[in-house]
């Protein structure tokens, strides 16, 4: 069945975005964790590098000069349409009929014909692989009603991820000058793409998708040079030279690259490629926790049981230089005399990580489970024992 988007779902889905986007940055690598060989520098306007699980810059240049950003603006048309998908406003198999506007877009297309019809999941194919800016309008119009409420609910999407130097003006990255981005930014919203939305992600990975019996590559041509690369996207316009974001899995490590207006295809699968190589050659990942973790056992006093187990409430990820792991060390400071009762989720303590002989990271330490007053003979008899160690 054919539906059309009405004023109250935009508002459901606008309203979505505001509640559940939650801000998010990347910031320095620890000056006392970086890599003693420089980063390769690449003959381009702008670039990045950074490791995914601690968000840590590893390599930059002009991150944050403003950029036309081509078709890497079809990341965030991709991401406010997974916002849809995952809200339950549209579904993967929604039919959408083509409007003349988005059969008359130009640039690269999948081709879509005027008054076909097209499900979500073709339509979001073709964005994706194929780089449809066809695909682009038709997902906007489908979503928010037109092109400019979805360029609306793109800059929402971008305030609330901390894209503090973006505005969108359209879906498919057509050259606008009120349209521009950062390789920041972009990284931003890259790291949250691939975290928040790790099924739809796999997408980003395939090399080739067929519609309306037209076969077209994936333009990103990392993924057939490098086995570990998933993704992302390319970019080109004559303003904003030839772009490349590629992101890559090796040894447990994700690393993402950005190289925003190099002056060929070519050198720019090159310096992607060699920031990525640059990364797993000189840093390596070492999960010292994961969410949910038990550190260690605090003893409770009056307490329905005598020790709960402290555990952390986030991942506890450090990137080291390679071959240096051996000087990490942990150390544990827990609440003493904790009484009962005791609420969920109250800290009880910090765990901190030192690399060296110096404290690179803290975390809170949690009792994930409510601990109720013991028996009146448990009181009694740990009160003697608090007075005593008093």
């Amino acid at each position: 069945m054919i539906t059309t988007r009405s004023v109250l779902v935009k508002v459901a889905l606008w309203f979505g975005l505001v509640f559940t986007l939650q801000a998010n940055a990347v910031a320095p690598v620890p000056e006392l964790l970086k890599a003693q060989a420089s980063a390769p520098k690449p003959e381009a306007v702008s670039w990045m590098l950074v490791e995914q699980s601690t968000g840590w810059v590893l390599a930059e240049n002009n991150a944050d000069k403003r950029i036309p950003p081509a078709s890497l603006s079809k990341i965030m048309t991709s991401y406010v349409v997974f916002e849809a998908l995952k809200n339950g406003t549209i579904s993967l198999d929604d039919k959408v009929r083509i409007s003349e506007k988005a059969w008359k877009t130009g640039g690269s297309r999948m081709f879509l014909k005027v008054d076909t019809i097209a499900t979500i999941e073709e339509l979001i194919k073709g964005l994706i692989v194929q780089s449809g800016n066809d695909a682009a309008v038709s997902l906007a119009e489908y979503v928010a009603g037109d092109v400019v409420t979805f360029a609306e609910i793109m800059n929402q999407t971008a305030a609330r991820l901390g894209m503090t130097n973006s505005h969108f003006t359209n879906p498919n990255g057509l050259p606008d000058p009120d349209h521009y981005t950062t390789a920041r930014d972009l990284m931003i919203l890259t790291t949250r793409m691939i975290e928040d939305f790790p099924d739809y992600y796999a997408w980003y990975s395939e090399k080739e998708y067929t519609y309306n019996d037209i076969t077209q590559n994936n333009r990103n041509r990392l993924l057939w040079l490098n086995e570990n690369v998933d993704g992302v996207k390319t970019g080109h316009t004559q303003e904003a030279g030839y772009c490349l974001i590629g992101s890559a899995v090796e040894d447990n490590m994700r690393l993402t690259a950005i190289v925003i207006g190099a002056q060929s295809d070519r050198a720019r699968v090159r310096y992607v490629e060699s920031l990525l190589r640059y990364g797993y050659n000189y840093y390596e990942h070492v999960p010292v926790y994961q969410r949910g973790d038990s550190v260690t056992q605090v003893p409770v006093y009056k307490g329905a049981t005598a020790t709960a187990a402290a555990t952390v409430t986030d991942d506890v990820n450090i990137l080291v230089p390679r071959g240096k792991s051996d000087q990490l060390t942990a150390k544990i400071t827990t609440q003493k005399n904790l009484v009962a009762p005791v609420a969920l989720n109250s800290q009880v303590g910090t765990l901190a990580v030192y690399f060296a002989d110096s404290q690179i990271k803290e975390t809170p330490l949690v009792i994930m489970q409510q601990i109720e007053t013991g028996s009146i003979w448990i009181q009694l008899f740990d009160s003697l024992k608090l007075w005593w160690q008093e």
